[in-house]
């Protein structure tokens, strides 16, 4: 695991543990910083390696591969469910 983050609700107007949906982006911020460090050192990522960093948070999920892509890494699909290094 990259980091221990504290879970958010989508599903909610107020986030599990008093977190607002600022503090998610910021946690997906932190996040996808860290996933980025480590595709371009080790390689591609699985997108199973993500949704355990964030926990099984969906909506820290969503923003950290929504950065990512942002970010110019290629977040796959669902016939390759993995974030690469775009050359």
């Amino acid at each position: 695991m990259i980091c221990s983050v504290e879970k958010c609700d989508s599903r909610t107007r107020a986030y599990k543990n008093g977190k607002t949906f600022d503090q998610c982006k910021d946690i997906a911020k932190t996040l996808s910083s860290k996933l980025e460090e480590k595709i371009n050192q080790t390689g591609p990522v699985e997108w199973t390696e993500i949704l355990e960093s964030a926990e099984h948070d969906e909506l820290v999920y969503k923003l950290t591969l929504k950065y990512l892509r942002q970010d110019g890494f290629d977040i796959g699909d669902w016939k390759r469910p993995r974030v690469i290094k775009t050359v």
